[in-house]
């Protein structure tokens, strides 16, 4: 099925509706919202977090409650907002939200054994394309515009190339730029031709079919970016915190590994150092994204 591309977001409706302040205040108080961004299909991802705030809640003893928000900037605002407690995010928007809002990173992820992943640029096999030069005047879909891998990793392949002097100056270069909303829907358009280009994970390609992974190609690679991580909002109770860490903890046993797929698919957690993150902080920094 095809995807609509705009550079307008759509809303993705959150797994439990549109919540009152009142509900939203005695969220706070007596249970933990989970902020989740949108990798992947939302329709799918609504049913992964009814499934694994299930089991949280039971694990941390309070009520758990997940929804989606429209992307990295609607999940920071929500922590400043106290509309979420936590948010599983990249680094980038992590970087971000520590800047403006005293975001603690608590959790780094583990993907197919390594603490770190790159980003990529995706093309179909059969456009001629060959290299990121073969790309001035067309069109490329990113994830989103305070995504690492999804945009800014990529973005500085361009750079390296002495393509593209920074984001700011990526218009010149490119024929359009499109803002998908996630790695999914941005190879989706890729895949489909509905843009010539795709910037995303070196994993996205595993969001699409097994056909259509073997109709593309990536052309690119990013230096290593430090897998993404779960934060919460500042003054968060400690205890609950802790709760919540040893509960994701747990899901390294062997007998819980399989709820893992309800969470982006990682092979496990770490607790987080920030120090792991000094590396996508200059980045940001050089392109102007943080002070």
């Amino acid at each position: 099925m095809s995807i609509r591309l705009s550079r307008r977001k759509t809303l993705i409706l959150s797994a439990a509706g549109a919540v009152s302040l009142g509900t939203r205040l005695a969220a706070q108080q007596e249970g933990l919202r989970l902020a989740f961004i949108p990798q992947e299909n939302p329709e799918k991802l609504l049913g992964d977090i009814a499934a694994i705030t299930e089991w949280l809640a039971d694990q941390i003893g309070v009520p758990v409650e997940g929804f989606v928000t429209i992307d990295h900037a609607a999940a920071v605002e929500a922590l400043r907002n106290g509309d979420a407690d936590i948010s599983f995010m990249g680094a980038l928007p992590f970087m971000l939200a520590e800047a403006e809002i005293g975001a603690v990173p608590l959790l780094s992820d583990v993907y197919r054994g390594a603490p770190s992943y790159t980003g990529r640029i995706f093309v179909r096999r059969d456009s001629g394309i060959e290299t990121l030069a073969d790309l001035r005047g067309k069109d490329i879909a990113f994830a989103d515009p305070i995504s690492e891998s999804g945009f800014l990793y990529p973005l500085a392949e361009f750079v390296e190339a002495g393509l593209v002097a920074g984001p700011g100056e990526a218009d010149a270069f490119f024929g359009r730029i499109f803002f998908a909303g996630g790695y999914q829907q941005a190879m989706q358009a890729m895949a489909e031709g509905l843009v010539d280009a795709a910037g995303a994970s070196q994993y996205a390609d595993l969001l699409l079919t097994p056909q259509q992974q073997a109709e593309i190609i990536w052309i690119a690679e990013s230096e290593p970016i430090p897998s993404h991580v779960v934060i919460a909002r500042p003054g968060l109770d400690a205890d609950l915190r802790s709760r919540f860490v040893d509960a994701m903890m747990r899901l390294n046993e062997a007998s819980n590994r399989d709820l893992l797929r309800y969470l982006y698919g990682p092979d496990g957690y770490v607790r987080a150092d920030p120090a792991a993150y000094d590396g996508v902080r200059d980045m940001a920094r050089r392109y102007g994204l943080l002070e």
